[in-house]
């Protein structure tokens, strides 16, 4: 049996979401989210951040700044907080500098990232969860085979009006299997599923 893990989107999730993130500086913490990944540690998940960067792909920034960035955001959370891999996607299907202009596996709702991070770390997906505060990261959870919780910092609360609405498509209906105020209430929804 593989190691069970929780996939984490980077912003709006552990980091306050800034648009096209490029500094190391703009990186706020969202409250509660370094005891929240303390108690996953504790309780044998690997931690695991799968986060689109098409900014990369714009030309707004370099795969370098992100790196840095995560790093920061690492320092952020502190020698406690146990991080297991970090994966990002740099590209678009449409737009943007041609090497990186592409239709990926990688770029969530596809869920290229979370297969790579299985692979790689010995995750078993039906074992696992993903959150995040949008719709894709729910349909790569999804189709990656994890259960799913959508929480309503970030841009969730958005989200949530959106699968609400009845005129979404048949894909679009799929839904979270629990949606949480944030990361810390998400790691609660969490360790009670696998207590039962």
């Amino acid at each position: 049996m593989g190691n069970k893990a929780v996939f984490l989107d980077r912003d709006g999730v552990i980091c306050e979401d800034v648009k096209y993130m490029e500094y190391p500086s703009q990186i706020k913490l969202i409250q509660g989210v370094t005891k929240a990944i303390r108690s996953l540690n504790k309780n044998g998940f690997k931690i695991v951040i799968v986060s689109n960067q098409s900014g990369v792909a714009r030309g707004y920034f370099t795969e370098e700044d992100v790196k840095r960035v995560n790093l920061k955001m690492i320092n952020k959370l502190g020698d406690d907080c146990r991080i297991d891999a970090i994966y990002f996607c740099p590209h678009h299907p449409e737009i943007g500098v041609e090497r990186y202009r592409k239709d990926c596996d990688c770029r969530k709702p596809k869920p290229g990232m979370l297969k790579s991070a299985a692979k790689d770390l010995d995750i078993d997906l039906k074992r696992s969860f993903m959150v995040g505060d949008k719709m894709d990261d729910v349909y790569a959870g999804h189709r990656a085979g994890c259960e799913t919780i959508l929480v309503l910092t970030g841009k969730g609360r958005d989200e949530v009006e959106y699968f609400k609405s009845d005129n979404i498509d048949m894909e679009k209906s799929i839904k979270p299997n629990d949606i949480a105020s944030d990361l810390f209430e998400a790691v609660s929804i969490i360790l009670k599923k696998v207590q039962k």
